[in-house]
């Protein structure tokens, strides 16, 4: 039973124009009868299954998807078989709701005897490699709270380094036979000094020395102008905030991603006691 134009199936039994009805049930033309059911089994005597599409079990997605065989499949050579061979591969009819729209359907050619599978959104497997990876704020190495800051003296900010909390920091994530590798990197740290100024750094900002003396930090530092004596507890509250950047490839495809991590410390800072 052939057509020479297709559409979408309503639930139910989708046939030809000329062809007769197989069963109860109303559709749209198609170019061949599909028996299209909607049901909760995994699978079925008729070739049905329900794949929720992408998705750990602990975080299904809304979209779920029914795959139902095709049994009077086309001649070779249709478009459908996307130019596989019919021998060697079976045609299922996919139909997709989440819940409220419907999403398009299509029809899906899989290797013979294998179930169908969900199609893989590579961005999304890269985002579950992210959400793997703990990524931290900025781990302070100073400013330290429990150190005492002076006006008009210059102030080294740097961060300690670790996969979690600078990196690189590598995971991947797989789903559908496709694989994706995502690597995250602190691209920038902008701190907030609790003055009403900013300052933005590259890098993780370079350690203080005694040898450096009175000398500015030659990659990440500030020089305050006022005390904290005004601010809450008397100290500045100083917020570094990192953003991570992360490159990511597999399926096929790459791309990035960015997220963004704080961590907050507070600060005193005082002036210089004169004693005479």
């Amino acid at each position: 039973m052939l057509a020479s134009t297709a559409v979408l199936a309503s639930p139910g039994i989708a046939h030809a124009d000329n062809d007769p009805i197989i069963g109860a049930g109303s559709c749209q033309v198609i170019k061949f009868c599909v028996d299209v059911g909607v049901g909760d089994d995994t699978a079925g005597s008729n070739g049905q299954a329900d794949v929720s599409q992408g998705g750990a079990d602990d975080n299904p997605s809304k979209v779920k998807c029914t795959y139902t065989k095709v049994d009077q499949e086309p001649p070779a050579g249709h478009p459908v078989w996307k130019g596989k061979d019919p021998k060697k591969n079976d045609l299922y009819f996919r139909s997709c709701s989440d819940g409220g729209q419907d999403n398009p359907a299509a029809f899906v050619v899989v290797p013979t005897g294998q179930p169908p599978a969900p199609e893989v959104d590579p961005q999304e497997l890269a985002q579950r490699a992210v959400d793997s990876m703990t990524l931290l704020g900025p781990a302070i190495s100073s400013p330290r709270a429990a150190g005492k800051y002076t006006v008009g003296v210059p102030m080294w900010m740097w961060v300690h380094q670790s996969a979690t909390t600078y990196g690189p920091n590598t995971a991947t994530a797989s789903a559908g036979g496709v694989t994706v590798t995502a690597i995250a990197r602190v691209s920038k740290i902008v701190w907030s000094m609790g003055d009403g100024t900013s300052v933005t750094c590259s890098g993780p900002g370079t350690p203080y020395t005694p040898s450096e003396g009175m000398a500015q930090s030659p990659t990440c530092g500030h020089m305050y102008s006022k005390t904290s004596a005004g601010a809450q507890n008397s100290k500045f509250p100083v917020t570094a905030t990192s953003t991570w950047t992360i490159n990511w490839q597999g399926g096929g495809q790459a791309g990035q991603l960015t997220e963004v991590r704080q961590t907050n410390v507070q600060v005193a800072v005082g002036e210089v006691q004169v004693v005479r």
